[in-house]
């Protein structure tokens, strides 16, 4: 994978990537060759079925695990932090979903700025950018801190925050210095500003920055090289990476296969991806949304499973 995307950067050649979150399984397209098993839309960059989808009202019914399973993982994440193996972890659980929406119904009728359907797979309508590659500068724009736009004085409340505010730091400075392995010059330009998201339940407030950093003259060439090099996102994992990841891998109920992985195009230019949250998969049991937080040392149990439950939505009404 990174020998084709080195490649394809140095011709100058468009193409399509997505990355599972073990960096195990991948799938590459070039653009000139698109066919029926994905589909896709990064902003201006899209790629869409031809058929048109029903319009009509559908129920979206959740089934969580339960608050006492999440609360075991979620006492072994607390007792590695007190142990010093991790300060922050992204904890993640499946819920289930009684919906009559298909994967092609909701990629076609969500509002989201990057949007993913890999055919009779799964589907990805995420909020959140990995990298943007643009004239050789590299951005990225973690998400950390959620809160229900409906609670009174949400917006105060989740920037005055502490675990909230916390974790926003750990994760900032994380991917900073993850830039800071593939460019120089790299600075966080705006901190902690708030992004509206509407869904078929609620609008929810999300915490975000922006860090950039100058690559070097040869960047499209190593362009594999560059992003894999930033793999898995900080933003879904956690800090210190390596040791939450493992930790990640112990107490998930299973494998997170391409969740939490990153999927992108490389236009011949530049380059735009996202980090694949707000996810859907097919199973033997049905459709399955995955979703989780960020754990701390200031977490609570019962707030972060609430949030858990409160990222299942789909981006319409």
């Amino acid at each position: 994978m990174i020998k084709k995307m080195n490649e394809a950067g140095r011709r100058g050649k468009a193409f399509v990537f997505v990355i599972d979150f073990e960096m195990k399984d991948c799938i590459f397209k070039p653009l000139t060759a698109l066919d029926n098993s994905l589909f896709f839309c990064l902003n201006n960059l899209i790629h869409l079925p031809k058929k048109t989808t029903s319009q009509k009202p559908f129920y979206f019914n959740k089934i969580p695990v339960s608050f006492s399973e999440y609360k075991k993982a979620f006492n072994t994440v607390r007792d590695n932090i007190q142990h010093g193996n991790t300060y922050l972890t992204n904890l993640t659980f499946p819920t289930l979903l009684h919906t009559d929406l298909r994967l092609e119904d909701i990629f076609m009728r969500s509002t989201s700025p990057y949007k993913l359907l890999v055919a009779n797979n799964f589907v990805c309508f995420s909020p959140e950018c990995f990298v943007k590659i643009v004239n050789g500068v590299i951005a990225s724009f973690p998400m950390k801190g959620t809160i229900d736009s409906a609670i009174p004085d949400a917006e105060r409340l989740i920037l005055n925050d502490i675990k909230e505010t916390a974790e926003h730091y750990t994760i900032v400075d994380l991917i900073r210095n993850d830039l800071s392995q593939v460019a120089n010059e790299v600075q966080v330009e705006q901190f902690r500003y708030i992004d509206k998201i509407s869904t078929n339940g609620k609008t929810l407030l999300q915490v975000s920055s922006v860090i950039k950093g100058q690559l070097p003259a040869d960047y499209n060439q190593r362009l594999g090289e560059i992003i894999f090099s930033l793999l898995p996102a900080g933003s879904i994992s956690g800090a210190p990476k390596k040791s939450t990841i493992d930790l990640i891998r112990k107490v998930e109920r299973d494998s997170r296969n391409y969740y939490t992985g990153i999927f992108g195009v490389f236009d011949g230019a530049n380059l735009d991806s996202a980090v694949m949250i707000r996810y859907i998969e097919k199973t033997s049991l049905g459709l399955v949304f995955r979703s989780g937080g960020g754990i701390t040392t200031n977490s609570k149990a019962e707030s972060e499973y609430q949030e858990l439950i409160d990222k299942v939505y789909v981006p319409f009404t």
